[in-house]
């Protein structure tokens, strides 16, 4: 697709995320770069349980689909890994496949955007930090088990009790301790769940670790940029992402920190 847009030579990509989350759209305002645009759109339920709305999610992915109209996306990111965990993994495929050949562009989930990161980096045993409550925690284990993961140990972070959400409303030092608790040692990884947990400045303090420390919006953003351009996954083009060189000039400028 020729891209004539203004402020997105490179691309425009758009983004669905569900729709109390509030830490999607801050961090990859910040994960891509310039020369590429985003527009997004929010991922609505009217169910009462997550659970039930991460369902929905899915289901409704086409409709979502239709808040973009004619915009001339390249590529779609759905900002959301928990919906992954609660439907037929053979369906989910062949429902992208379905939406990419009908509408021309490809949809990069979150769950499989960490998939794909874990396999260049040719990673399977790893440590994850959960910020589910049951039943979607042991779903999520359940579901890295089939993608062929070893877990070695989980680090579940409790909720913030009476916030607007369990997990959107955490904060980035709750990551950070997750980590600490969890270590590094015996694991080629370490995975942060959750498109919703603020997960940037504890990436970037580890940076140094002897493992790689990922998240889903990190490797959706990094995903994403790739199905724009056309270019295929590799451990080379993942590492200017673990170690920050990629964005963490962005970062700085656009926190303080």
């Amino acid at each position: 697709m020729t891209n004539k847009l203004e402020y997105a030579p490179d691309g425009l990509l758009g983004v669905l995320t569900p729709q109390a989350n509030t830490t999607v759209e801050p961090e990859l305002m910040i994960l891509i770069p310039p020369r590429t645009g985003m527009i997004t759109a929010r991922l609505t339920s009217s169910k009462p349980t997550i659970d039930e709305r991460l369902v929905d999610y899915v289901e409704a992915m086409d409709s979502s689909l239709e808040q973009f109209a004619n915009a001339p996306v390249g590529a779609v990111a759905f900002a959301c890994t928990g919906a992954a965990y609660l439907v037929d993994p053979a369906e989910e495929d062949r429902h992208l496949a379905e939406i990419e050949r009908n509408r021309g562009y490809p949809v990069i989930t979150a769950a499989n955007a960490v998939r794909d990161a874990l396999e260049v980096l040719h990673v399977q045993r790893v440590g994850i930090i959960s910020p589910y409550g049951d039943p979607l925690h042991e779903n999520a284990m359940s579901y890295w088990e089939k993608r062929g993961l070893t877990i070695i140990r989980e680090e579940r972070i409790n909720s913030a009790a009476a916030a607007f959400h369990p997990i959107y409303a955490l904060g980035g030092e709750v990551s950070k301790g997750a980590l600490e608790a969890i270590g590094t040692d015996g694991l080629e990884a370490v995975a942060m769940l959750g498109t919703g947990l603020p997960t940037l400045p504890t990436i970037l303090r580890a940076t140094s670790a002897p493992v790689p420390v990922i998240s889903p919006n990190l490797c959706l953003a990094w995903r994403s940029l790739l199905a724009l351009s056309g270019v295929a996954p590799s451990a080379a083009n993942l590492e200017p992402w673990l170690s920050g060189s990629a964005w963490s000039e962005r970062f700085r400028q656009h926190t303080g920190l």
